[in-house]
């Protein structure tokens, strides 16, 4: 099925999306959004970082003038442990809360999510690998999000890292969406450098994969090529200079925007591809993603060079003179020229990866979901050869 298939106009689509609060301060709605959902005690996953920030701080005393009570648990790190969200779930049992804020980056985000099922659908959280595998409803969630790109705040996914297998166990379903969404972009200025570049290629990879998807529809392609020009335009003037208060809510906007592409147009090969990497290795997401993505676009353009002609525009291309193949490359060029500029590695090789890693890595991802919508059927020989070029 192609993607240009997956755009006619009598196909059905559905678009799942959270309440959405956006704006410089939004983060001042938490209270009245928890009290929109009748909370009577609230749950709070955080990590040390946003705490030393002074967010959580912020969010407590939100809570407070609403009068509602709260706990808090930290007890998670990037790339969420299976055993990590089994230690949180514990926690949340003997809290008596019963809304759920996720306050953070996509780790705890996702972490808060798989509290949720865990808190209402029972076993181990890597029991609902898969799609639609949570079958009973959950808490009530709020997401907050202090990075510019993981989407996790508006997304029907959860990625949990299995620590037997050492990869990343993704979860897809309508229970993961959160009720509520809150971006303020004052929480991107406290990220660390690499995170900002991380997380922002992360939207970029986001908004190309879900654009090109095999589930691609009307509805999604407009906030999939608006996420992808707003982080051309904005995520290198964040890095240089990072008080820029536009190029910040550019930055969280592109985020959000990728969010709501993907979560309804599911991604491809280079995410199916990244959480095997990362899972195996425990390295930052988006920095796997920044690598692999013009490799796995290239690979895609070959069968399907035409949905990459928008999508170099949107990068600042002039391609009207360039045939579809043409503007795919250099489309991909240009994301590699952008990976160049933040500090990303040349190959999964800086971060680790060997050749005798490829096998392994290959197999794994063909059971991961994202690859049933990347635009072009992959084999494990294809996958191999992607790993290797990227190596």
């Amino acid at each position: 099925m192609s993607t240009t298939a997956a755009r006619t106009p009598d196909r059905v689509s559905k678009f799942l999306v959270p309440e959405i609060v956006f704006g410089h301060g939004a983060l001042s709605e938490a209270g009245f959004a928890a009290r929109r959902l009748d909370a009577r005690r609230v749950f709070i996953v955080t990590d040390p970082g946003i705490i030393e920030a002074g967010w959580l701080a912020e969010l407590q005393q939100h809570l407070d003038d609403v009068g509602l009570p709260h706990v808090v648990w930290h007890g998670v790190t990037p790339n969420p442990k299976d055993h990590e969200v089994a230690a949180g779930h514990l926690v949340y049992q003997a809290s008596g809360a019963d809304v759920i804020i996720g306050l953070g980056g996509g780790s705890v985000i996702d972490a808060a999510k798989a509290i949720a099922v865990l808190s209402s659908n029972g076993g181990q959280i890597l029991d609902y690998e898969g799609v639609d595998r949570v079958t009973q409803a959950i808490p009530p969630l709020i997401m907050i999000p202090s990075t510019s790109g993981t989407g996790a705040d508006l997304s029907q996914f959860c990625v949990i890292t299995d620590t037997v297998r050492k990869l990343k166990a993704t979860l897809i379903g309508r229970a993961l969406v959160p009720n509520i969404s809150i971006t303020d972009p004052r929480l991107l200025v406290t990220m660390p450098e690499d995170l900002n570049a991380a997380t922002g290629l992360d939207a970029l990879t986001h908004g190309i994969e879900a654009y090109v998807s095999r589930a691609a529809s009307p509805l999604t392609d407009v906030h999939a090529l608006t996420a992808i020009r707003l982080v051309s335009g904005n995520l290198l003037r964040t890095i240089d200079v990072p008080l820029d208060t536009g190029a910040r809510a550019g930055m969280a906007q592109a985020s959000l925007e990728a969010g709501l592409a993907f979560t309804n147009a599911i991604l491809g090969a280079t995410h199916a591809m990244s959480h095997q990497v990362g899972g195996a290795l425990d390295l930052p997401h988006g920095v796997v993603n920044g690598v692999l993505l013009p490799h796995v676009m290239r690979f895609n353009a070959g069968a399907h060079p035409e949905p990459f002609v928008p999508i170099a525009q949107a990068l600042g291309l002039a391609v009207e003179t360039m045939s579809a193949e043409d503007a795919a490359h250099a489309a991909a060029d240009r994301v590699r020229e952008l990976a160049n500029s933040v500090g990303v590695p040349k190959g999964l090789g800086d971060l680790g990866v060997t050749e005798e890693d490829i096998a392994q890595l290959s197999i794994n991802t063909l059971g991961d979901a994202c690859l049933t919508t990347n635009p072009r059927d992959a084999s494990v020989d294809d996958v191999t050869a992607i790993f290797r070029a990227a190596l």
